[in-house]
């Protein structure tokens, strides 16, 4: 059979599959999508777009689409100069209705916003731009195609995924040498009849329930998926003047749209991986009848279809993601623990993201343009003889809107008691200069509590000086009782200073749980258990992520009603060492997005 021959080939290069990609992609744009090319800019990146530049049709045009365009120039509003020229509302097509029927090229694709993701994505579903002008809706005709630039410097750079899924091919060249770039030998005729019959590419029986079956074996939950790699197939087809759907084309489009999809490896079925001629040895399958289709002639059925199409799109893994799959990880889960706070919106500083309506206080910045704009439709009612030649009014005022990242700081509290210098006083020195050393590089902070004997104190202010941190954490003694509601006040001040400068803090409580020194500075078990509690419930009002480290040999139950009252992760570590606490508070940062969100 073609497709035993297919899967025992050896897959092709970055190079060839990228160039296949971009051939299929001018095949048909609109049904395909996109292109999203993940590569630092440079000579590889650059003979790749001149090869799709080329593929396209001249008819179809190829706009420059800036990461951060407002939505009056992507979407369509008002003509801000002709409206105070004429006096009356005079509307402007936007970048994506110029662009129907084109190609929009999107460079620094990791680096736009959710909301321009979401509205591109819009559009690729709909086919249409729906624009507000004079507070009507327009709808205007916007069918394209796109071509993201992904110059992501890290794994967790990616462009949003709700913009990437709709995208069919996703094509990395990292590491493909220059002298690898051939140029492409499909020509304009190539693509002039391949458009010509693409309309008309049958689709053989099981092939759309074969994409199906692998997109689900593959972990692929989104439809869009098996639609764009049936388009794929047919282009495949089309490109190579066949009617109908080959194997070799079906496998094609499943390498190069479910390949880099896969959020896990396909379970092995020992029974499906049986010889065939045992299973006919065992008297179960009978001989087939005289004339009947032989293995040479017959077409393969939907379940073996399916099993080659999965076999082809697990061969377009690379190794290290095959090792990530098998570990069960998926490969869409970005871990936000490398960034330094959580994004919230602020009227002063950080990078725009637009105007809204507001009046000038607390500090907000006038947005001039928006603000003309929102009043240019009303100088016609409000224009008297003599008067100022724009009239602008209260409710015409437009304030900028900023998006800024606030600051991390990681407060630790730690138990630095008789029973807590016994078992794990070592090894929290240890994880606090770790998440130190990860903090400089963030650019987050750290400060120590140290709570022993009756009270709590402040060893290191908010700091990311590692120097400071070594020599606060070598003087930290231990002995002494243990007052967790003492510790509990003073975080709790620390936090609130904390978020009163704009930042986020992050709490770590270090300690078995096992209080025995009240507030007011006496002895006595319920009543200091009795005391951290209720120290604790203000804490967790302040919705603070926060995660406790049960540092006792087992799992204590104070700790456990502790973290409960906390409202933090509770994390037993009956045998860790620093790199185990590093690890676990690393765990919890990126619940500090969510908090605080």
């Amino acid at each position: 059979m073609q497709w035993i021959g297919l899967l025992n080939a050896p897959p092709a290069g970055d190079w060839a599959d990228a160039l296949l990609a971009i051939s299929l992609f001018a095949v048909d744009p609109i049904g395909l999508k996109g292109i999203i090319i993940r590569s630092a800019p440079g000579p590889v990146r650059d003979r790749l777009l001149a090869n799709v530049r080329r593929l396209l049709p001249p008819s179809d045009s190829f706009r420059k689409l800036p990461p951060g365009v407002v939505d009056g120039r992507l979407l369509g509003g008002l003509d801000l100069a002709a409206t105070l020229k004429t006096g009356r509302p005079v509307a402007e097509r936007g970048l994506l209705a110029e662009s129907h029927g084109g190609v929009i090229l999107l460079p620094m694709a990791e680096r736009i916003s959710s909301g321009l993701a979401a509205r591109l994505g819009a559009v690729l579903d709909r086919g249409e731009v729906v624009a507000e002008r004079d507070g009507i809706a327009i709808r205007e005709a916007a069918s394209l195609g796109m071509v993201l630039l992904d110059e992501g410097a890290t794994d967790e750079e990616h462009p949003p995924r709700a913009l990437s899924e709709r995208i069919g091919f996703s094509i990395c060249l990292d590491g493909t040498p220059l002298g690898a770039t051939t140029p492409s030998d499909v020509t304009a005729d190539d693509l002039r009849a391949a458009r010509a019959i693409y309309p008309l590419v049958a689709t053989p029986d099981g092939l759309i329930e074969a994409l199906c079956e692998t997109s689900l074996a593959l972990g692929i939950a989104s439809l869009r998926a098996p639609l764009l790699a049936l388009n794929a197939a047919r282009a495949a087809a089309a490109l190579a003047g066949r009617p109908t759907v080959s194997d070799e084309d079906a496998a094609a489009a499943a390498r190069l749209i479910l390949g880099h999809r896969a959020t896990r490896l396909p379970s092995s079925n020992s029974e499906d991986q049986q010889p065939t001629e045992q299973k006919q040895d065992s008297g179960d399958v009978p001989p087939p009848p005289e004339g009947s289709e032989t293995d040479e002639t017959r077409q393969p059925d939907s379940k073996e279809l399916a099993d080659l199409l999965l076999a082809a799109a697990a061969a377009a893994l690379p190794p290290g993601l095959l090792a990530g799959l098998a570990l069960g990880k998926s490969v869409r889960q970005a871990s936000s623990a490398g960034k330094a706070g959580v994004t919230r919106f602020s009227a002063r500083r950080g990078a725009p993201i637009g105007a809204r309506p507001g009046t000038l206080d607390g500090g907000a910045r006038l947005a001039l343009l928006d603000t003309l704009r929102a009043a240019a439709p009303w100088q016609r009612l409000r224009y008297r003889e003599g008067g100022p030649q724009i009239m602008v009014r209260r409710q015409d005022f437009r304030v900028k809107r900023f998006r800024e990242r606030s600051e991390t700081t990681t407060i630790f509290v730690v138990d630095a008691s008789g029973s807590s210098a016994m078992n794990r006083l070592a090894e929290a020195k240890g994880a606090v200069e770790l998440l130190l050393a990860e903090c400089y590089v963030r650019r987050d902070r750290v400060a120590l509590i140290s709570f022993r004997g009756r009270a709590a104190e402040l060893l290191l202010p908010p700091t990311n000086s590692l120097v400071r941190a070594r020599r606060s954490l070598a003087a930290l003694p231990g002995g002494g009782g243990t007052p967790i509601a003492a510790a509990l006040d003073a975080a709790r001040a620390l936090a609130d200073a904390v978020l009163r400068r704009g930042g986020t803090p992050l709490l770590v409580l270090l300690t078995d749980g096992r209080a025995n020194v009240a507030r007011d500075g006496t002895g006595g078990r319920e009543t200091a258990e009795a005391d951290a509690l209720a120290a604790a419930r203000p804490v967790s009002l302040m919705r603070i992520a926060s995660v406790l480290l049960d540092t006792s040999p087992r799992p204590q139950v104070q700790a456990s009603r502790l973290a409960a009252a906390l409202g933090a992760r509770y994390v037993p570590l009956p045998s860790a060492d620093a790199a185990a606490l590093s690890r676990a508070v690393r765990s919890a940062q990126p619940a500090v997005g969510g908090r605080a969100a």
